[in-house]
This record gives C-alpha cells, structure tokens and sequence, in this order.
C-alpha cells in the first residue's frame, strides 16, 4: 500500500486544523499558507473529510472549517479511509464473494490478511489527538534547540 498524496496532505491538514481550529474556524487559506499545500488541492481533500463527517464548515463573517468530532474520536484510519478509500495492502480475490479458485488450498492469502488486519490496526489506533501532542511536542522542542542555537556565543575567533 502506497498512500497518495490526497492521505499524506489531507492528514497533514486535518492535524493543522485541529491544532488551530480549537477556539475559532480555519480558512483553507491559512492552512494552505502553514501547510504549503494549494487551496485549490485541500478544497477538494476538505470536501471528502466534510462528506465522511470528520469536518464541519461555518459560512459567513468568520466563516472557515473545524472538526465535527471531538479529536480524540477520530483516527488516523477515518481519515485516510475518507480520503483514500481502502487501506489494504494487497486486494486478495478470495475474500470477495466471487472468489478465486485457488482460496481454500492459498498459503499466501494468510499472509495479505494478516498485512492488512496490521494496518487496519495500527491507523484505528492512533488518534487525531496523539497528532496534536506529537505536534505540541515536536514544536516546543524545535523552539527550545532555535533559541539554544541563537543564545551560543560566537564560534569565531577573533585576531588582535
């Protein structure tokens, strides 16, 4: 499974919206300008998140996006899943109701399921709100080494 870039910037979104969207909705404008990503790209990523119920809008003065869940009850899985569709690693025939010949006597079809059991698992498990901490987290140790690095005194030597 190789995620396109609709899952890798839609989550990239959904995170910037969440950490700023807290007490006032977010314009796509000031995420595209934080995210790098077109408006143009995260209206369309904004619809399919609207559709699968994760993002809400607001019109009017003040207008802009928030979430429609709280982040905790969100997953990494409800987003890409929005934005992607399915999540499995390999599509095994034998699990569909047509069939394939071989499903009953296939060794490997055990591996794909349990590929993609793995998966399922790991994206359901991480939630929208371990992002925002992660992301607190990763801000707040970036800020701290920036303001080490401006406060060390001067390589340089000087010559007399």
């Amino acid at each position: 499974m190789k995620l396109s870039t609709k899952g890798r910037y839609g989550l990239r979104a959904l995170i910037d919206l969440a950490l700023y969207s807290e007490n006032e909705t977010v314009s796509i404008a000031s995420i595209s300008a934080r995210q790098n990503i077109s408006e143009s790209y995260l209206e369309q990523l904004i619809a399919k998140l609207r559709k699968a119920g994760l993002v809400t809008s607001v019109r009017g003065a003040g207008g802009g996006y928030k979430l429609a869940l709280p982040a905790s009850e969100i997953s990494v899985g409800d987003i890409l899943r929005a934005l992607e569709g399915s999540l499995k690693a390999v599509e095994c025939p034998g699990e569909r109701a047509d069939g394939c010949e071989e499903s009953s006597f296939c060794v490997t079809k055990y591996v794909w399921e349990r590929m993609n059991a793995s998966i399922q698992k790991t994206v359901d498990e991480i939630r929208l709100s371990d992002l925002i901490r992660e992301s607190r987290r990763v801000k707040k140790t970036t800020q701290i080494h920036t303001a080490d690095k401006t406060n060390e005194p001067c390589a340089r030597s000087e010559k007399s």
